[in-house]
């Protein structure tokens, strides 16, 4: 099958000046709904080799290297995400430019693998699985989030609305049907992948990693009152997971 070249929407200026706006843009990790269950997969990062794939605007490499990462490597396909995550700047911290699929290292060249709400943009995460159990070092970890299939089953990413505008369910529908979907999401097609949660977690799995964790995180409660924030009770939007090479 030949393989589609990497979506680069975030370089499209109308998309990514929408995108900059977000809370998760605007203010961090802080910003981010799944954040406080996502901190608690991390893994130990002082003196250890760290590669952020999907980086964006560098939140989470900065994170690894105030907690003593040895040296963190960013990679994002963007040069507008890029720009903003070098402008930030921080000591210890190296940015890439390029597609996941395409990078290629060493075995055993980073100690930690992450990579936030980008995976879903790939086309073959089984290969992509084999590449960073390879990249990984013995006792190495990976933690990750991705749109849960729930979410990106059906492809719209969006509510069946009754007719006076509320909300009446949300649709999952091909769900053993994977590949590409067609979502909106912040007003402009973006080409999403779905897979199924067998896919996620049987990919890791047959290239020798260990599940450590696996969340479908809730918003906090001090979220709730945020706009959009309290239907996100209804389904599961993230899937979190944690793994370790033995």
């Amino acid at each position: 099958m030949e393989r589609r070249a990497a979506q680069n929407v975030y370089d499209d200026e109308t998309f990514f000046e929408k995108y900059s706006q977000m809370d998760r843009s605007r203010l961090g990790l802080a910003g981010a709904g799944e954040w406080r269950a996502l901190e608690q997969l991390m893994p130990p990062f002082r003196d250890r080799r760290v590669l952020d794939l999907g980086c964006g605007y560098g939140w989470h490499c900065r994170y690894a290297r105030d907690r003593g990462a040895a040296s963190v490597l960013g990679v994002d396909l963007s040069r507008r995400m890029l720009a903003e995550a070098e402008a930030r700047g921080c000591a210890g911290i190296t940015y890439r430019r390029a597609a996941m699929e395409e990078l290629d290292f060493p075995p055993a060249s980073f100690d930690v693998v992450f990579s936030s709400l980008a995976f879903h943009y790939v086309e073959d995460f089984r290969a992509l699985a084999s590449s960073i159990a390879r990249w990984l070092a013995p006792g190495g970890d990976l933690v990750f989030s991705v749109e849960h299939p729930v979410f990106t089953a059906y492809g719209s990413q969006d509510w069946y609305y009754g007719p006076d505008g509320e909300i009446l369910h949300f649709p999952v529908d091909r769900y053993f049907t994977e590949g590409r979907r067609e979502a909106v999401f912040l007003g402009e097609r973006v080409v999403k992948y779905h897979r199924t949660l067998t896919t996620y977690l049987g990919a890791l799995l047959e290239n020798g990693l260990g599940l450590r964790a696996v969340v479908e995180p809730q918003p906090p409660e001090d979220f709730l009152d945020k706009p959009g924030y309290r239907d996100e009770l209804r389904r599961p939007m993230m899937l979190l997971v944690a793994a370790v090479k033995p």
